[in-house]
């Protein structure tokens, strides 16, 4: 995230949440979740192999188009603050854990390296923050339900929502510690009491998203073996669905979300970097300016990037396991 040479409210349009910019974090730090991060993608790549069906696919290239764009809209918070969807544990439920970890790693690489949300050096914290951390905590609660009824489901699945928030929080927040930026006793309190609310907005995004599958594709929902498929009906309104989401992005909270808050309020906010490079940076196409236009030709271009992305991911965790079942 570019945080020098742009005005505030374009900054915190789309905010960063808790898409952490270089500079926040120590080097050691960086390093010590990028092997993290690496550790848990190799994990879930390698259960990936064993579950992956082909149908799915087209569905993981869906559900992270949605959550790519869903992210890009802050939805207002008390106290001038504002916050916006993670998704790892609407991925999770839906997809499985390890599909879901490979969506939310796509996601978060994506709007790094493309829109230049979140620093490159730091990556690996907001992959693990906001993708591993939250899809783990998700599953690991609906797992405990997986057989029960829907309201109980999707009461756990409300609260293993809030809680993923609050788990990327407190991860953040550790690390932010760590890295001598701000002082541990002043740090979580801020985090987490802004955050609790935040997850709030997840929880119930999370709900009706989850609920409305329920109701149309209940076959849908991860299971153990987690063989569902995807059929084109699903597909096009899974992108029907994502597009919209797009088309609103415009219309996000200008507000500062949780981390800038945060950071404005604890006096660090000059600590981040500048990226070493634009492409579509803060979510603007260039030559089309900062305009409404702009942002939704931006979300479209980072739905279908990401979905391309992750499709062949998935493509290459399917032959990788071929090649090892010849």
């Amino acid at each position: 995230m570019i945080i020098s040479h742009i005005p505030g409210a374009l900054w915190s349009f789309f905010g960063m949440e808790l898409h952490i910019p270089d500079g926040f974090l120590n080097l050691p730090m960086s390093i010590i979740c990028w092997l993290g991060a690496i550790a848990l993608i190799a994990l879930a790549t390698q259960r990936a192999q064993r579950t992956l069906d082909e149908r799915q696919m087209p569905l993981m290239g869906i559900m992270a188009a949605f959550i790519f764009a869903a992210q890009m809209i802050n939805f207002p918070v008390a106290g001038g603050t504002s916050g916006h969807l993670l998704g790892g544990v609407l991925a999770a439920v839906t997809l499985g854990p390890w599909a879901g970890i490979l969506v939310m790693t796509a996601v978060i690489a994506v709007q790094a390296l493309l829109f230049q949300d979140g620093g490159l050096l730091v990556m690996g914290a907001n992959i693990l923050n906001m993708g591993l951390i939250t899809a783990l905590i998700g599953y690991g609660l609906y797992r405990s339900v997986i057989h029960q009824r829907p309201a109980i489901r999707l009461a756990v699945i409300g609260v293993a929502a809030w809680l993923s928030v609050m788990g990327a929080a407190l991860a953040t927040s550790l690390q932010l510690w760590l890295s001598g930026t701000v002082p541990l006793e002043v740090v979580i309190p801020a985090m987490m009491s802004v955050h609790a609310l935040i997850g709030i907005g997840e929880a119930l995004i999370t709900v009706v998203a989850v609920s409305f599958i329920l109701r149309t594709r209940p076959e849908r929902m991860a299971t153990d073996a987690q063989r569902s498929g995807a059929d084109r009906g699903w597909i096009i309104g899974g992108a029907l669905a994502a597009l919209i989401v797009v088309v609103l992005s415009p219309l996000a909270s200008a507000d500062p979300d949780g981390l800038e808050r945060v950071a404005e309020d604890m006096g660090f906010i000059d600590l981040g970097q500048s990226a070493p490079y634009e492409i579509i940076p803060d979510y603007t196409v260039p030559f089309l300016g900062e305009t409404p236009l702009s942002t939704i030709v931006a979300g479209i271009i980072g739905a279908l990037v990401v979905t391309v992305v992750v499709v062949l991911i998935a493509q290459a965790v399917r032959s990788r396991r071929a090649e090892i079942r010849s």
